[in-house]
């Protein structure tokens, strides 16, 4: 997965981007790659004594000139708006919100007028061309690419979207809620997070007490993230590795398979499974397999989070 940071010039999204992924943002755009918690992975590696565990892992991307094309690769974006020095949060979002859908419209206008060209020569372009002349005068209405009747790639306005208010350390002691397109924004300070990241795990506890908070920004953001593309995790397991392969939600049994390697889906036979509670809860999986709790699921079978899972296949 991939996250696109984006934000005003002074609000704080360079602080943001090096204390979610430890990297100093340079040259044309800063690259960062940020390892998700997962308990589950912890407990499964205590059982297993892998020789490495290895968690889900999400990229973040940080344009720093005005090109940003990296952003149109994006799962989503994460705006990141400043809630501080007497800035007006909800005009940072409309301003930057309009940046965004003049840039998609000057990409559409373009995409428009080679369509129609190539409709000249071969019809089967026409439908492209009128989709898109739709969606123009849709953008030109000032709505955004993601409430257009289609889904058409690469727009920044058709991109999901985490919004995230940052506050200065006073300001997010006494933090309210905030809405911005009818979202609740995530409340982080990046200052604080860049603070956190400097401490040991077991530091953290009493820093985000004081805080009141249950969580860092880090681990909401992430959270935030999975939950809005619909995404989850299955789990892996054995002496050689442990590991947390990422999924959409409603994938079958060989699509999954296919995230480990291309061989096991073509050769799909059966998932092995188990949910990690119940692994968790027999305490070993030779335990789980005693009390029935081991299945064996077909090419139908939809993957739920937390399936510790062996797939057999043949090829």
């Amino acid at each position: 997965m991939k996250l696109g940071i984006i934000g005003l010039p002074g609000s704080g999204r360079r602080t943001l981007f090096s204390a979610l992924t430890g990297n100093s943002a340079s040259g044309g755009s800063g690259l960062g790659s940020v390892k998700v918690p997962d308990v589950r992975l912890d407990w499964l590696s205590e059982l297993y004594k892998p020789k490495k565990t290895t968690p889900a892992s999400v990229e973040f991307v940080l344009p720093l000139s005005n090109d940003r094309s990296a952003l149109r690769q994006a799962d989503a974006l994460v705006h990141i708006v400043n809630c501080f020095d007497g800035s007006d949060p909800a005009e940072n979002v409309l301003n930057l919100n309009t940046e965004l859908l003049l840039s998609d419209i000057e990409s559409v206008e373009k995409r428009v007028e080679r369509a129609k060209k190539s409709a000249k020569g071969d019809k089967k372009y026409q439908t492209e061309a009128d989709t898109l002349t739709a969606l123009l005068s849709h953008l030109n209405a000032e709505k955004p690419a993601r409430t257009f009747s289609e889904q058409i790639p690469e727009l920044l306005t058709g991109t999901p979207i985490i919004y995230v208010a940052n506050y200065d350390e006073d300001g997010f002691r006494a933090r309210t809620q905030l809405e911005f397109d009818g979202q609740s924004a995530l409340p982080i300070c990046a200052k604080l997070e860049s603070d956190l990241q400097e401490l040991e795990p077991d530091e953290r506890t009493p820093f985000l007490e004081d805080l009141q908070i249950t969580e860092t920004g880090q681990y909401g953001l992430l959270r935030s993230s999975y939950s809005l593309l619909g995404l989850m995790s299955f789990l892996t397991a054995g002496s050689d590795e442990v590991r947390a392969w990422t999924i959409r939600g409603g994938t079958k049994a060989p699509q999954a398979a296919g995230k480990v390697h291309s061989d096991i889906e073509r050769g799909f036979i059966r998932a092995e499974l188990i949910a990690f509670e119940d692994l968790k809860s027999c305490g070993d999986m030779v335990k789980a397999k005693e009390k029935g709790l081991v299945r064996l699921e077909g090419k139908e079978y939809i993957m739920k989070d937390g399936d510790v899972v062996n797939f057999r296949f043949n090829v």
